[in-house]
């Protein structure tokens, strides 16, 4: 039996459709800023943190060593290097790993217009444990 035959809608929601929208903006705006900083870190139009000549030499460092000899702190400390090019592809990297807590909030507006409260609710758990993640905060191991 289908989902049509049992009584299920195949049409996609409103919010189902909005989220798919924003997912879709994200997606590209995110794959635009990659490919933008990684020319402009390429062709040496902005200065790197780590000159193109030192990389062959890093690569073969343990990220503790790598971190310790390039003087750059683990974590969000790469918000303070945007200037480098070698840091700026970290926006797009940023962008595409939080759409979909941006996705999740698009969507509350439209859930509550429903007065649709309980996966509003849910939405905006889901976006608030995400960011939580995201942080760091709840880092553990290390």
């Amino acid at each position: 039996m289908s989902p049509a035959e049992k009584g299920y809608s195949t049409k996609a929601t409103p919010e189902q459709i909005l989220y798919a929208q924003v997912l879709e903006i994200g997606m590209y705006l995110g794959l635009l800023i990659l490919f933008l900083t990684f020319a402009l870190y390429i062709f040496g139009w902005v200065n790197p943190h780590v000159p193109l000549e030192e990389l062959p030499r890093c690569w073969s460092l343990s990220v503790h060593d790598y971190l310790q000899a390039t003087g750059i702190q683990p974590g969000w400390s790469w918000l303070g290097k945007l200037g480098r090019s070698d840091f700026l592809n970290f926006i797009g990297i940023a962008l595409l790993s939080g759409v979909t807590i941006i996705c999740y909030l698009a969507i509350i507006p439209t859930l509550l217009k429903q007065k649709d409260k309980v996966y509003a609710l849910l939405a905006l758990l889901e976006a608030l444990i995400l960011g939580l993640a995201a942080s760091g905060i709840l880092a553990a191991g290390h």
